[in-house]
């Protein structure tokens, strides 16, 4: 394939594709029904309201395949331009890849590998703190087809998916029909523990507020709890105590449960430590029951790239290959923190719809570099890139794979034409045009 192959279609032809899946969350629902006309998705059929309007937005926009300092240029152009800036550069900085698919992402690690640079994910700014406890502890969990069948008793901790992720609870947590649990909504039991009400609260049956800061106070007691232990000072807990013993006996007495939590308690607090501290608590519930835990992650691939860079380079993120093999620190090797550190003079970011997460300090340091950035045509730059490369958005464009948030791959099918090349065509090319020979390694950097 061409880096620019056209995908012949009937402009008057109305088509009707079933089984899209849509990678707009870490749901990656995957029972969409799209109404096509020529090169246009015309309805959007089960699409949340997060998703639809991205669907039908598909081909409103078009801008050029590739840009240098905003001007258009050829496609090979912007592939040399952006191979002479990583070839020249000391400390190059990949970054992104949660709205890639596996080919996208082993592209980016091969390069990755071919520079000597480091490449992180967008997980170092959302649930990292998360996978650091579960390398610390492990994590009794499962799939969301498991929660659907069994769970009778869901708990939502530090997340509101009525908003993050408006169909799990249709799907897999909530209203869903599930084999052990025929009644779906009225066979389980939901409970959101958060620092305020929330629209998923007030579809729930229990809500416990925790003051903010103090979840991983309300985790310890939970478990003092769970092991039948008196507990003093209850005062101090920044939870209501009679709660949190009416929670204990329903987690000991369900038939399967579990807890989703969300970045209200990885990323507040002790981070790492409250995730810690709850996985810790969902092992010791299986002396009692079935009972797990899993996380809510947000980028509809994020949950691919952690599996693609542990394939490549065993470590998920915040990977550092200066010296010629992996290396991995969070706290060394995370793309803000380096950028904050004023240590990368390069950054390919392989999406860039996560840029204004991170802190204004790393921002500004994207905005003094060389930027080379792989962008879907409906994405606005959130910064001004040197180099600005259109890619075709997979299970839109193309056929790939996405990982849900359990790690469960989901096929993804195509469902419009496209003219722009895929990320992974992108990012070989570039590869290609590095000079041949080995990358001098920086003493004293890294």
């Amino acid at each position: 394939m061409t880096l620019q192959e056209s995908i012949p279609t009937d402009p008057d032809a109305l088509r009707v594709i079933d089984d899209v899946a849509c990678t707009i969350c870490g749901c990656v629902c995957d029972d969409l029904q799209m109404s096509v006309v020529g090169d246009r998705i015309v309805r959007a059929r089960g699409a949340c309201h997060l998703s639809e309007a991205w669907f039908l937005q598909q081909h409103t926009v078009r801008p050029p395949v590739a840009q240098i300092a905003g001007r258009e240029v050829s496609l090979e152009a912007a592939v040399t331009r952006s191979a002479q800036i990583l070839a020249e550069a000391r400390w190059p900085l990949i970054y992104g890849l949660s709205r890639s698919s596996t080919p996208g992402q082993r592209a980016a690690v091969r390069l990755a590998d071919r520079l000597h640079a480091n490449v992180d994910t967008t997980a170092s700014i959302c649930h990292a703190p998360s996978i650091m406890a579960i390398q610390q502890v492990g994590e009794s969990t499962c799939t969301l087809g498991e929660i659907r069948h069994r769970a009778d008793l869901v708990v939502f901790w530090g997340v509101d998916p009525v908003h993050s992720h408006p169909r799990h609870l249709e799907r897999y947590s909530g209203d869903a029909v599930g084999r052990f649990v025929p009644g779906g909504r009225r066979d389980r039991t939901i409970v959101v523990i958060d620092v305020a009400p929330t629209d998923t609260s007030r579809n729930a049956d229990r809500f416990i507020p925790v003051e903010p800061g103090r979840d991983f106070e309300a985790i310890w007691a939970l478990r003092c709890l769970l092991r039948g232990w008196p507990l003093r000072n209850t005062d101090r807990l920044g939870v209501d105590h009679g709660q949190l013993v009416e929670l204990a006996d329903r987690m000991k007495s369900c038939r399967c449960g579990v807890v989703f939590f969300g970045l209200g308690l990885a990323r507040t607090g002790s981070g790492h430590g409250n995730v810690e501290a709850l996985l810790r608590m969902v092992t010791e519930l299986n002396a009692h029951t079935r009972f797990h835990a899993r996380r809510m992650r947000i980028p509809g691939d994020v949950s691919g790239a952690d599996s693609v860079l542990c394939w490549q380079t065993g470590f998920p993120f915040s990977v550092n290959l200066s010296r010629g093999y992996p290396r991995y620190d969070p706290d060394e090797y995370s793309a803000a923190q380096m950028l904050q550190r004023g240590e990368v003079d390069v950054c390919l970011l392989v999406g860039s719809e996560s840029v204004p997460q991170m802190p204004a300090d790393a921002v500004d340091r994207l905005r003094s570099i060389p930027t080379i950035v792989l962008d879907h045509p409906t994405v606005a730059p959130a910064i001004e890139p040197t180099v600005r490369l259109t890619t075709a958005v997979y299970g839109i464009h193309l056929p790939g794979t996405a990982y849900r948030m359990d790690e469960v791959p989901i096929p993804l099918r195509q469902v419009l034409p496209s003219s722009y090349p895929s990320d992974a065509q992108v990012l070989e090319a570039i590869e290609r045009q590095i000079p041949p020979g080995d990358r001098p390694n920086i003493p004293g950097v890294w």
